[in-house]
């Protein structure tokens, strides 16, 4: 499942972002990446161990971790540090597979779902599209600041060359309490039913709460703590 999502619709909370993002120092991006994908990588990352970085690593994990839509779609158990990529023109980052595992010891964390969140203005940049390979389709994504594309961390995946302007995003991973890529999809799917009939019917009725007791078994039969 690939899922396009308004992450940040606040004009204020991209305007704070981008003022820290303002701060940050860059570093050759190729150091973050695995022994495949470093061949690949032509980017620079913000050092996040900066005061600026950390302020804009907890702002955007905040955001991210409260949204209803990602808490639906992925059932996070963690998500990994954020990487803020800045690329200018002649940058890429060609066809690659993000690496399973991440980090170390009790931070390794299993990739489950990747995503990307666009903090540029399109208009601001030509090329630096992202491309997702999956199941014999292809998706280009070129979104507006805020907007935030989630897609399994399993796929094919590129970004296109910058061929003008600066391209800047926000990059990460999760795991999931439920590794299934389709049991994720059939919650997700539940969860997104029962916001409908919330709409429709008192939250006593018998069809919302039947539908609380599924959501909940599934969950408890599905979810790895």
């Amino acid at each position: 499942m690939i899922l396009a999502i308004q992450a940040i619709p606040d004009a204020e909370d991209l305007t704070a972002i981008a003022e820290r993002i303002a701060l940050l120092e860059w570093r050759d991006g190729r150091e973050t990446a695995g022994s495949v994908a470093r061949q690949v990588k032509r980017n620079e990352q913000a050092a996040m161990d900066s005061t600026a970085g950390r302020g804009l690593q907890d702002e955007i994990s905040r955001i991210l971790g409260d949204h209803p839509v990602i808490k639906a779609a992925a059932q996070p158990r963690r998500f990994s540090p954020l990487i803020i990529s800045r690329t200018g023109v002649g940058g890429k980052y060609g066809a690659h597979v993000d690496n399973a595992l991440m980090g170390r010891g009790a931070k390794r964390l299993r990739t489950d779902l990747s995503f990307t969140l666009f903090l540029t203005p399109p208009a601001d940049y030509d090329g630096g599209e992202l491309v997702i390979h999956a199941a014999g389709t292809t998706q280009e994504v070129k979104g507006e600041p805020g907007h935030l594309v989630l897609y399994p961390s399993g796929s094919i995946h590129e970004v296109k060359p910058v061929t003008r302007g600066t391209r800047i995003v926000c990059v990460g991973w999760i795991e999931s309490l439920v590794a299934d890529a389709a049991q994720r999809e059939m919650l997700f799917d539940l969860e997104n039913l029962r916001a409908a009939l919330r709409q429709q019917l008192p939250g006593q009725s018998a069809e919302l709460l039947t539908l609380d007791k599924t959501i909940a078994n599934l969950l408890r039969m599905w979810a790895r703590s």
